[in-house]
């Protein structure tokens, strides 16, 4: 009761805002929410191989991730929700971008089963060392920061050629094949680190 009365002083008072505001959906969080909810449309649209429209929406939908980061900062860090919010509704569109291309046949179907084993690996992990005991920090690593950035790069480089129908151009293949190997290059490795600094923790 008392940190509640000094909260609402010192907001009067014009002091800065806390990190985050729990229990509080802001306008970042709504962002945030309304990307999650967009995973269903996309896995509909590509099944139906309206791969320009999801190109767009993918598009989109990274430029709202932009955004919601950049008013969370604004707002002095952004609220609990979005804290938890934001790195789910970016896993769960990336993930469910590489399960449906690969359904169609747009991105090899042995890359979609390593993206979401390293991610269900880390998830599994995580669950383990928690009912273990352990307590668990995951820090993002500089190589898993990498491995979203060219996921997110083959993602929207395959829309592009599938959905535009640029297949024919000449650099085409060779851009796609050398962005997959990419990919699982640094998935591999992004899953090997996390998996070395859980061992080295215990």
């Amino acid at each position: 009761m008392l940190d509640g009365a000094r909260s609402a002083s010192e907001s009067a008072q014009g002091s800065p805002r806390p990190a985050f505001v729990p229990g509080l959906m802001t306008v970042a969080d709504a962002i945030t929410l309304a990307r999650l909810a967009a995973v269903p449309l996309v896995v509909w649209l590509v099944l139906r191989h309206h791969l320009a429209l999801t190109f767009w929406l993918f598009v989109a939908a990274g430029a709202s991730d932009a955004v919601d980061g950049w008013l969370a900062r604004r707002n002095g860090g952004g609220s609990t929700l979005g804290s938890v919010l934001d790195p789910v509704a970016d896993k769960a569109l990336l993930v469910t971008m590489f399960v449906t291309l690969a359904a169609i046949s747009v991105l090899p179907d042995w890359l979609a089963i390593l993206v979401v084993f390293r991610d269900a690996l880390i998830v599994g992990g995580v669950l383990v060392l928690s009912v273990l005991g352990q307590s668990v920090t995951i820090r993002p690593l500089y190589i898993s920061k990498l491995n979203t950035a060219m996921q997110i790069v083959l993602v929207a480089v395959a829309l592009l050629l599938a959905g535009f129908g640029r297949h024919d151009a000449l650099a085409a293949p060779w851009l796609l094949n050398v962005l997959i190997w990419a990919v699982a290059a640094t998935t591999l490795a992004s899953g090997t680190a996390y998996v070395w600094n859980a061992a080295r923790m215990r």
